[in-house]
């Protein structure tokens, strides 16, 4: 596991999910990327990858592909990915020791 992102159980779980889906099976991986963007600042990106960006740096999580885009790496140490369910929403969330903010509906942050 790379030190850059880590993944809880849950997120492990819905990736492999998701990725094996006949929606995505011609997908790559995922790619994360941190954008600009939102009341706090900055948002967190997800998308599936149909063709290699040089320059990612690649993490392999039980066997889905997951791409980072280099300039997220500096947002994204130290970084936990979760996946959590409530009553009405489920949605991978970032859980990032660097952020020294958070808007109030959770979408965007600051560091």
């Amino acid at each position: 596991m790379s030190s850059i992102l880590t993944f809880s159980d849950q997120a492990k779980t819905r990736l492999k999910e998701i990725m094996s889906s006949d929606e995505y099976k011609n997908a790559l991986g995922l790619r994360i990327s941190v954008k600009s963007g939102g009341c706090a600042g900055m948002t967190y990106d997800m998308n599936y990858v149909e063709q290699l960006v040089d320059g990612d740096e690649k993490i392999e999580v039980e066997g889905v592909n997951v791409f980072i885009d280099p300039k997220a790496i500096m947002y994204l140490l130290g970084t936990e990915m979760d996946y959590k369910v409530d009553k009405f929403t489920s949605s991978f969330v970032f859980n990032n020791p660097n952020e020294t903010e958070r808007c109030g509906c959770g979408e965007s942050f600051k560091i």
